[in-house]
This record gives structure tokens, C-alpha cells and sequence, in this order.
């Protein structure tokens, strides 16, 4: 029986780094803009007093690979020797049964480079069986290393990263796109820019909203926002290539999932009520399915960044103890687009993709985001934020229409809200106008809901940036 020879191996390698023999990096890859995302994660790849390797999380085809392939090209345009770079994609036939130590020591020995650090980028790393394991050894005994490593499977790796890497790798979590990454994509003008940092210039709020809908629609996804091809048949590539993906094999080869049909089909209700409060009552009596076996679903997903959950609030800032209500959003509008098809701006779901958009603007940070709802009347507003002291620091009441400029009896919630909390200011969106009203002694400021989108696309990227130099200068203090 043939076996894979070292010689096999190595010619692999070698298709896969041209750039060993000279030949460069992708030209057509290079022509492409690069994710806002870049630059941290550049950071954390080479800051010297971090020992850990970075594991790139997210969720299917935001382009983790893309970016791994621009890290490249900024690796050796800033200098860095090309054979000192390698580039492995672990779920190739020829690379199973291969240990990350045998292949690092494979690599070196096709390309060696004197002295200094070598970046070596592992892809699909879900595909090699126990590769925490194996990364450790890596970690602890070669400095010389700088070691990332990504993956497809977010659950499997972000479970195995958490449990086997403490002290040892530091997660990433890539989100889809957000909007000001997509309007810097698309090649058309954007109706929007950063003048400079918090100052922004809006040009047409109608040519922007245009923009919005499209991104609401497809923007989550870098090859849905930029391919006439794919975004022609959304649902082919959302359902196809995503979801079902997950669903039919990242979750269940990881939590033992028998029921897949089920799964899917709760799946398939959360999704097609995004920005909806729902309850595990309401789910059951849906579906048919338990309430527990539902609780543990809906941790699966969110395991896998298809949903998040926000819970319920009342007027004081408190989570309710017993409360089984929650809210709960796609990470990605264009999930919708691809399981429910286009909609358009006025049509009445459209508003919950508004909602549904603005939260994929900020799902993946630490934000301590919830909603308020309380009393016989039922106030409610759209998002509270709150402190480390868990004491309500923002709200944000979201709307897809300019009847509630400048209404009080449209934002009962939001006022009453910043009054209990003594709130300076609070917020609501607009569909196109903007305006500031002050009522019992809070400033309600409202925005249209792409222009709100925008800012935190961009503060977002600003803030990963930001809290990842803290945590680097932490950690290397602690050492």
C-alpha cells in the first residue's frame, strides 16, 4: 500500500508559498482593499513580548483566509524574508496524519533563512485532530515562532482555543463585514467618509440609504457584497455554503447533534424573527422541541456566530431572574436575504434588518448590550448599554421612518428610560433626518439608521484596535 512521501509534502508546500521561489504574492489578491481588520490583527502577529499564537475566529466566508493571505503581502512588503513566511492549508488530503511539528520542521528544512522570526499561518486547522495540543509545545518552546492559526468550524475551534489554550493563544473574532468596510469595498463612491476621528462627512443621506438597503441586503459577506455572480443567487450561497455547512456538519460532529432536521428548523425560526423578542415557551410550542433541548440549540448557534441573544432589562437597569424572554438577531442581515430572499426598504420586515444590521455592527464587541421593557404598558426600548458596574450608560430606540422626529409620544420608552437613569443623553434612528430634542431633561438625538451604522462600523474597528494594544501591554507587563 502507498503511503504520502515527505517529497509529496514539500512539493505541496511549495505550490502553496510561491513566494519561496521568488514568484511573489498574488497580484490580483493584492489589488484587492484589504479589511479595515488588518491592522490588528497585524499587530498582534508581531508584537514580540506576546508568546501566544492568534486564533482567528468567525464565522463562514467573511474572509479569515483573505486576510491571512493580505497579512502576507504586508509581511513581505515590509521586508521580511519571503522563505521565513509559510502558508499551510491543513484540510488537504495530503497533509492528513501530519503533525504540526513535523510539518514545521518540513518547512524549515524546504526553506531555510539563517536567523530571526518565522510566520507560519496554519488554515482549516479544525481538520487536524487535537491541533491545540499541538500548538502549545509550539508556543512555549519556540520564540522564534509567530504562529496563527484558523478555521472554518468557529464552535470547535473557539470550545478548543478557550479550554486547551489559557495563557497561550489570544482570540480574534472577525465579524462580517461591517458598513463602513463594505462602502470602502464597493467601487462606487460612498455618500458617507471620516473627515477625521468621530467627525463625519454625510453627502447625499438619500444615495446613502441606497447603499444601506444594498448592504441590509448582501453586505455581510465579502463575496455576496462584491460578486455579481454570487449575490445573483444569494440563497445558494448563504444556505449552501453557510448555513447548511454549519448545521449539517461543524455542530453536529461537535456536540453529537442527532436531530439534524430540528436543529435546522429552529434555526430557520430565529432567523426569520431577528430583532424579535421570542421566549423558549414560544419556541417550544412552535417547534414541538423541549425547552431545554431548544436552550441548548440556541447556545450551539450561538457558539457557531450564527445568532446572539440580548435579554431583557427593566426600567432600573436590572436583569429579570426569572425571565425565559430574550431578543434575538442574526449576526448577518444577508442570513435573511439568503433564507428569505430580498426585501425591500418599505416593506415591513425591512425595519427588523435595520435593527438586525445595526446590531452586526457591534455583536462582536464587549459591549454589554440588552433591552428594556417593563410595566402594564409595556415600554420598551431597543438597546440599553451598560457599564462594568452594570448601571445603564446609553439607549437607543431603533426606527426605519421620520414620523418620530422630534415625537415624544413615539419615544415614551426611550424618555422615560433616561429619566429614571439619568441619562444626559439617548438616542434614536431616523430613516433620513436628523434631529436633537431635549424632554425632562435628557437630549434625544436622532440620526437616520445608516449614518448610526456607519459611526459604528468605523468605532468598532477603531476600538478592536485600541483594546488589543491594551491587552498586549497587559500581558506583556504580567510577564
Amino acid at each position: 500500500m502507498k503511503h504520502v512521501s515527505n517529497q509529496q509534502v514539500a512539493d505541496h508546500l511549495k505550490r502553496l508559498n510561491p513566494w519561496w521561489t521568488g514568484a511573489g504574492a498574488d497580484e490580483e489578491l493584492a489589488k484587492l482593499r484589504p479589511r479595515a481588520y488588518l491592522e490588528p490583527v497585524h499587530q498582534l502577529l508581531l508584537e514580540p513580548g506576546l508568546r501566544r499564537a492568534v486564533v482567528l475566529l468567525g464565522p463562514r466566508r467573511v474572509g479569515k483566509t483573505i486576510l491571512i493571505r493580505h497579512l502576507i503581502i504586508r509581511l513581505l512588503a515590509d521586508g521580511v524574508a519571503a522563505q521565513r513566511i509559510a502558508y499551510v492549508e491543513m484540510d488537504h488530503p495530503l497533509l492528513h496524519g501530519q503533525s504540526l511539528e513535523a510539518l514545521v520542521r518540513l518547512i524549515e528544512e524546504i526553506a531555510p533563512e539563517g536567523e530571526g522570526t518565522r510566520y507560519l499561518f496554519f488554515d482549516e486547522i479544525q481538520s487536524h485532530k487535537d491541533w491545540e495540543k499541538h500548538l502549545k509545545p509550539l508556543v512555549d518552546h519556540r520564540p522564534d515562532l509567530r504562529i496563527l492559526v484558523s478555521g472554518s468550524a468557529a464552535a470547535a475551534l473557539k470550545r478548543q482555543s478557550t479550554e486547551s489554550g489559557a495563557g497561550r493563544f489570544t482570540d480574534f473574532l472577525l465579524p462580517p463585514l461591517t458598513f463602513s468596510e463594505y462602502l470602502d469595498l464597493r467601487p462606487e463612491p460612498a455618500a458617507i467618509f471620516e473627515e477625521e476621528p468621530g467627525t463625519y462627512m454625510l453627502e447625499d443621506v438619500e444615495r446613502l440609504n441606497e447603499q444601506f438597503v444594498d448592504y441590509v441586503n448582501f453586505g455581510g459577506y465579502p463575496e455576496l457584497a462584491l460578486s455579481p455572480l454570487v449575490r445573483s443567487n444569494p440563497a445558494r450561497f448563504v444556505k449552501s455554503d453557510i448555513v447548511d455547512k454549519v448545521l449539517l456538519r461543524d455542530l453536529p460532529q461537535l456536540y453529537g447533534i442527532q436531530d439534524i432536521q430540528e436543529l435546522n428548523a429552529l434555526f430557520t425560526l430565529l432567523a426569520f424573527n431577528t430583532s424579535e423578542e421570542v421566549s423558549f415557551e414560544q419556541l417550544s410550542q412552535c417547534s414541538g422541541v423541549s425547552k431545554l433541548t431548544i436552550q441548548k440549540y440556541i447556545e450551539y448557534l450561538e457558539a457557531a456566530f450564527l445568532i446572539q441573544r440580548v435579554f431583557r432589562i427593566d426600567q432600573d437597569g436590572k436583569r429579570y431572574q426569572r425571565s425565559r424572554s430574550f431578543k434575538v438577531y442574526l449576526t448577518n442581515s444577508a442570513m435573511y436575504t439568503g433564507l428569505f430572499g430580498v426585501r425591500k426598504p418599505d416593506e415591513p420586515e425591512f425595519g427588523h434588518l435595520v435593527e438586525t444590521a445595526l446590531f452586526a455592527q457591534r455583536f462582536h464587541e464587549d459591549a454589554r448590550l440588552n433591552y428594556a421593557r417593563w410595566g402594564a404598558s409595556d415600554y420598551e426600548v431597543d438597546w440599553v448599554e451598560s457599564s462594568l458596574a452594570l448601571k445603564p450608560v446609553a439607549a437607543l430606540e431603533i426606527k426605519w421612518s421620520d414620523k418620530n422626529l422630534g415625537r415624544a409620544d413615539s419615544l415614551k420608552g426611550l424618555i422615560k428610560f433616561a429619566s429614571k437613569n439619568r441619562l444626559p443623553v439617548v438616542w434614536a434612528t431616523t430613516r433620513s433626518q436628523f434631529g436633537t430634542t431635549t424632554i425632562d431633561g435628557s437630549k434625544i438625538r436622532q440620526w437616520p439608521a445608516a449614518v448610526l451604522a456607519f459611526s459604528y462600523g468605523v468605532r468598532a474597528v477603531r476600538g478592536r484596535l485600541a483594546g488589543y494594544e491594551a491587552q498586549v501591554k497587559g500581558v506583556v507587563e504580567a510577564d
